[in-house]
């Protein structure tokens, strides 16, 4: 898991999401908490790569906020 932290879900809301041990999950913030899905493969994969971009850029975009 690298830096990140594991939890224990419920089986029943593993089968919810179709995910299993080892699985990827997507977070994200709602009005009401956090919503749990399944990692889609296309969207880690662009997430890789704006990070990529992120840090070969820092400089630039780093200015571009200011």
């Amino acid at each position: 898991m690298g830096n990140s932290l594991g939890v224990v879900l419920p089986k029943d809301v593993l089968a919810k999401l179709r995910v299993g041990e080892g699985d990827e999950l997507s977070v994200s913030e709602t009005p009401d908490g956090v919503a749990l899905r399944a990692a889609d493969e296309d969207t880690a994969e662009l997430m890789k790569l704006a990070e990529d971009i992120m840090r070969k850029r820092r400089r630039v975009l780093k200015a571009l906020a200011q």
